[in-house]
């Protein structure tokens, strides 16, 4: 059984340290990748959300097997750390290629490109990331401490995607005499490329190292048998037909949608809508750092105070309320003008507030997920922690794909312009693409909150699945 005692400090540091590289790769992909490859490299954005949407779709299909093959892998450095140690210089690699991509390709052949090399970085980042998460299980057993430990799982993996948007807006997407748009600056994205695989690399490297020391103490796999691809598909279905995780599945999968959506539409909202310089966009950047800090010292009291499921419906209940309000406030003319001095400050407490509730929801939805690993355990005699956490990526990354598919349609249903440049798109077109945008985002995130109240493991029921299998 899993230790129930408290966990060190730098476990849960070294731990937590190790989602900086998704962090990274997440901001990537949600924030710049779709305004990168259609307003910088000139395609199409449909042509790049269809290429984000294959990725995504194909990449998500292989995170169930990773999950499963490193649920029973045998060797001498355990279940989890042969393919964390593996992934960390294709990770790397790749993902500087993506930032890289070859000049004068026709667009049909730089949009195969994006699809391959998309492709390779997120089966890579998944083959390190569902073994690294699915550690939480096997460290601790405790009801609360797991919520600790992903807290510090999350703060870390938004500390990453914080630490590039800083590098981004304060250093590499700063105008020049050749780009007077910094966002619009080639040479800011193919450096931030090689940045961003250095970060990655490190972080990958430093975690694996960090919990090694944990190893000879985590669950062992199971004895090996021949393999048979009927009775491995029949596993799998009966450990996911777990009612609980079905719901958190659920969660995932219109939570997944909302945040594509508002991720691949971030810049041109920033751009565009409020009209945003760099440094605006640097100091808004900084907002993710605090939210970040106030989810990570309250998540967890939030989770002892009231339960995981309690808490995660009062976080996305609140986040999903607010996450309009600038625009709905704009349209009302209660929302300071672009260019007012109380324009920045105004989206800076709003991002704050919001974006805490976020992490915190996303943090106790994982923390749930968890928890289902002991009550899949008593029906079905296996620990399957990385299958379960494998499923709930899968369902993230192939709906983030629908998410930026949705962007894609919110950009043509408001006619937005290819190659625009700031204060020059017409205000009918603006306020199109935030009316189209509201009703997307409070349907993606309303049915994800309804699926959390399905939920079905208290704290009290934790403990008798611990104490179960504890007298088996």
């Amino acid at each position: 059984m899993a230790e129930q005692e408290r966990l060190t400090l730098s476990t849960k540091l070294y731990y937590g340290f190790g989602s900086v590289a998704y962090g990274v790769k997440d901001n990537g992909f949600n924030y710049f990748l779709l305004f990168f490859y259609s307003q910088v490299m000139g395609l199409p954005a449909g042509y790049v959300s269809l290429a984000i949407f294959v990725a995504m779709l194909v990449d998500a299909i292989s995170d169930p097997v990773i999950g499963h093959v490193s649920d029973n892998w045998h060797s001498r450095l355990g279940r989890r750390h042969p393919f964390m140690y593996f992934a960390a210089m294709p990770v790397a690699v790749s993902y500087y290629f993506l930032w890289n991509p070859p000049l004068g390709w026709s667009p049909e052949a730089l949009t195969a490109y994006l699809i391959v090399v998309a492709v390779f970085i997120r089966t890579m980042i998944t083959l390190y990331e569902i073994p690294s998460t699915s550690l939480v299980s096997e460290l601790t057993s405790n009801y609360d401490e797991r919520t600790s430990l992903l807290s510090y799982r999350y703060f870390f993996g938004w500390m990453g995607g914080v630490l590039m948007a800083v590098i981004a807006y304060g250093w590499l997407l700063q105008p020049t005499e050749q780009y007077p748009v910094g966002q619009l600056n080639l040479d800011g994205y193919n450096t931030f490329g090689l940045v961003a695989s250095l970060i990655m690399v490190t972080a990958i490297l430093v975690s694996a190292l960090g919990t090694h020391r944990h190893i000879p103490n985590l669950r062992k796999p199971p004895a090996k048998k021949p393999f048979s691809l009927r009775q491995t598909a029949g596993e799998l279905v009966e450990t996911l037909n777990n009612r609980s995780f079905l719901v958190l599945f659920g969660t995932a999968i219109f939570a997944a949608a909302a945040a594509g959506l508002t991720g691949n539409l971030n810049l041109y909202f920033n751009t565009y809508y409020w009209e945003l310089h760099p440094d605006d966009l640097l100091l808004l950047a900084t907002a993710y750092f605090w939210a970040a800090g106030i989810a990570l010292f309250m998540t967890p009291r939030l989770s002892a105070s009231m339960g995981k499921k309690a808490a995660c419906l009062w976080t996305f209940g609140i986040a999903v309320a607010l996450a309009p309000a600038p625009f709905l406030l704009r349209f009302a003319g209660l929302f300071p003008e672009n260019n007012s001095d109380l324009l920045v400050p105004s989206l800076y407490i709003f991002s704050i507030v919001e974006i805490s509730l976020i992490i915190s929801a996303s943090t106790l939805v994982s923390a749930m997920v968890a928890d289902v690993v002991e009550e899949s355990e008593i029906k079905t005699g296996r620990r399957s922690e990385g299958l379960f956490f494998a499923a709930r990526t899968f369902a993230i990354k192939t709906v983030h794909g629908v998410g930026a598919i949705a962007a894609s349609l919110v950009l043509a249903m408001a006619e937005f312009p290819d190659n625009a440049e700031p204060g020059q798109v017409p205000q009918i077109h603006l306020d199109a693409l935030a009316m189209f945008y509201i009703p997307g985002l409070l349907i993606f995130y309303g049915v994800a909150m309804a699926f959390v109240f399905a939920y079905r493991i208290s704290r009290e029921s934790h403990q008798q699945n611990l104490e179960r299998l504890a007298g088996e």
